[in-house]
């Protein structure tokens, strides 16, 4: 196992972090743990080296935790820095970062938790626990030993990420979603550069944007095997990733042991400056192939927003081509269905007042019926309007 530097603290943690979102269940119930199979798992990337064990609150419905507490017994809590986090949409009152903290360090049979974050925050949840007096709170849970280092977790844009460091100088490490594709999605590579220049120790998740770029449809896959070097696409990310001196441990979401097999291999040959300067642009010319094969050619922009009739059109867009992109309508399925039921294509009523404001030109009231069509009901994907 290769280790790396944890931002300004003298520590060695395992460039491969064990995470404990996507462990094995069973008969698909993601609530149901395969308790003895993700234990043989943990366990043996733990004896590999791996010394970086992150959970969640929320996690398989709430037993991660639990799991973990269970798994890490026998020895095994003292090979490893535990990490879990604050579920922010839980806290309602002040009380709440107490009563939900010793909840936590019970279910993880602790008595204190190395890195706690606050998760995945955004500028609405960020604002509420603020408000709350999160900070002092957290500095009075490092004061008694509850726990070791405060950071957060965080999905929103870069300048709401940059807001979130530059507004309390204690922050140890933050935990951002990251990849080859994401790099000017949510905080992004400036993200990344800029809390690894105020010191932060930065946590990756989401190496391979959900297993989509685990496999790649035959056009990427004829650029990989284009190399010298030959790699699995999963290898190719991850190396990316290692690659960076920023980056200070990448979390992988293990639910098979030949994952967490292949995701050691991975890291035992990463490090900084590895990949050469070839490498780094067929890299980039798999984003650009990627991209490519998108069918809409939405950019995020939100020009078109707001919509007056409530529809989150980025959102849907985003979910229709990344079906296409990754060849995963199913998964693209899924995202649609965390899209609120009022904001979904469906809610559409074609006034095509989105129209005039597209920098892109996008047909946007012919494209959001085939939208739900698909992704709503299961019809077969279309890369272009007829």
């Amino acid at each position: 196992m290769r280790y790396r530097k944890f931002g300004q603290l003298d520590l060695e943690i395992s460039a491969l972090g064990f995470g404990c979102m996507r462990l094995p269940t069973i008969e698909g119930k993601y609530a149901d743990i395969d308790e003895p199979e993700a234990t043989r798992m943990l366990h043996h990337a733990i004896d590999q080296g791996v010394n970086y064990v992150d959970t969640a609150y929320g996690y398989h419905e709430g037993n991660s935790e639990l799991f973990v507490g269970r798994a890490l017994k026998d020895g095994y809590r003292e090979q490893v820095h535990l990490a879990t986090k604050l579920p922010c949409w839980e806290v309602k009152t002040a009380d709440d970062f107490d009563r939900l903290l010793n909840e936590q360090l019970d279910k993880l049979q602790t008595e204190h938790i190395d890195f706690y974050l606050l998760h995945a925050l955004n500028k609405g949840s960020w604002t509420k626990v603020h408000d709350l007096g999160v900070l002092k709170w957290a500095e009075g849970a490092l004061a008694d030993g509850r726990i070791g280092y405060l950071g957060f977790s965080f999905h929103d844009e870069y300048a709401v990420f940059k807001d979130i460091i530059d507004a309390y100088d204690k922050w140890t490490f933050c935990q951002i979603q990251y990849n080859y594709m994401d790099i000017d999605n949510q905080a992004g590579t400036k993200g990344l550069e800029y809390a690894a220049s105020k010191g932060l120790a930065v946590v990756i998740m989401e190496p391979l944007l959900g297993g989509k770029l685990v496999s790649a449809p035959e056009p990427i896959q004829r650029l990989w095997d284009s190399a010298s070097t030959k790699r699995a696409p999963a290898d190719w990310a991850l190396q990316w990733l290692w690659n960076q001196p920023e980056v200070s441990v990448v979390l992988s979401g293990m639910s098979a042991m030949e994952h967490v097999e292949g995701n050691i291999a991975s890291a035992s040959v990463s490090g900084v400056d590895t990949l050469t300067a070839e490498e780094l642009e067929l890299v980039e010319q798999v984003r650009e192939q990627y991209s490519a094969l998108c069918p809409i050619p939405c950019t995020n922009c939100k020009y078109c927003m707001p919509c007056p009739n409530g529809v989150d059109i980025p959102g849907n867009f985003a979910a229709y081509n990344q079906g296409v992109m990754y060849d995963d309508p199913e998964a693209a399925r899924e995202e649609y269905k965390w899209i609120s039921e009022e904001a979904r294509a469906s809610a559409c009523i074609q006034c095509r007042e989105c129209e005039d404001k597209c920098p892109q030109h996008i047909e946007i009231s012919q494209w959001m019926p085939v939208v739900h069509e698909v992704l709503g009901e299961g019809q077969p994907y279309v890369c272009e309007l007829p």
